[in-house]
Formats: structure tokens, C-alpha cells, sequence
């Protein structure tokens, strides 16, 4: 009785020690904590949100990885850790693009015309150095002709 109460408590011992590795092993940096050599920042970007798009919503959900969205800008930003920076985005390859901080997990845009359309979110550093990007291309319906095929009222 007493051994099999003796490998109930190792087992139970060596059982919570496993455990404690495993969740270690898969926790996130910290912001409290400088992290040393840290992997490159990724991002990740899925096609626009098929029910919005069809009312002419353009929703993009991204997400990142070793990379934190914040309003920080400028060179004394570039030493955060772990590290933090914004999105630039930009539409159909336009010169112009801006600056998102918001980390909502999502690029919204309303208002394109209907037809082919290209958009590019990009991590760049608190003084606007790209790390990396991704583009993803859709189409917005053309509304108009969806109207003007709705159903016939002959009598």
C-alpha cells in the first residue's frame, strides 16, 4: 500500500513538472521582458471576409507574430522589446499609403469601385523600415448590376 502510494505521488510529482514544461514552452514573449535575438517579425494575411465584401466592406483580418502593433514612432521606439512597430497599407499600388497602430487584427476599407483591387499591409519599424509584407487580391462587386438583374415584374 505504502509503494503504491509512493508511485501515485512521483507520478503525480513527475505528471506537474511535464505540464509546467509544456505551458512554458508555449507562452509568448512578455512586454516586461527584453527578448535577445528575436525571430523575424511575421505577418499573416487572410483574404478579404467573403459576407462584408459582398456588400462592398472590404475586412482583411491579419495577425503577426514576434511583432507587437503600437503608436510608437521615431528612433527612440526602435529598441522596444519585444518588438513594436505599425502597419503601412496601402491600396492597387497607389504612391500614397498610412499608417495603422490600431492592432484590431483587421484593415478595413470602404468605398472602392467595383472590379479588381490590390491590397498591401506591410510591419514597419517606428521609423518606417518595411520587415515584411503580404498583398492579397480581391474584387468588389459591381453593385449596379445586381440591381439591374433583380427579378422582372412582367404581367
Amino acid at each position: 500500500m505504502i509503494r503504491a502510494m509512493l508511485f501515485a505521488v512521483l507520478g503525480s510529482i513527475l505528471a506537474t513538472t511535464a505540464a509546467a514544461q509544456t505551458t512554458d514552452a508555449g507562452r509568448e514573449a512578455s512586454q516586461f521582458v527584453p527578448i535577445i535575438n528575436e525571430p523575424p517579425a511575421e505577418l499573416f494575411v487572410d483574404p478579404p471576409l467573403a459576407g462584408p465584401l459582398t456588400r462592398g466592406a472590404v475586412i482583411i483580418p491579419y495577425r503577426t507574430n514576434h511583432f507587437r502593433i503600437l503608436p510608437i514612432f521615431g528612433a527612440s521606439a526602435v529598441d522596444v522589446s519585444p518588438r513594436a512597430g505599425h502597419l503601412h497599407v496601402s491600396v492597387d499600388d497607389l504612391p500614397w499609403r498610412w499608417a495603422d497602430a490600431g492592432d484590431n487584427g483587421a484593415v478595413v476599407v470602404n468605398g472602392l469601385p467595383a472590379g479588381p483591387h490590390k491590397i498591401t499591409i506591410e510591419l514597419a519599424t517606428p521609423e518606417h523600415k518595411i520587415l515584411t509584407g503580404r498583398s492579397v487580391s480581391f474584387i468588389v462587386p459591381d453593385f449596379t448590376k445586381a440591381t439591374a438583374t433583380g427579378p422582372s415584374h412582367d404581367h
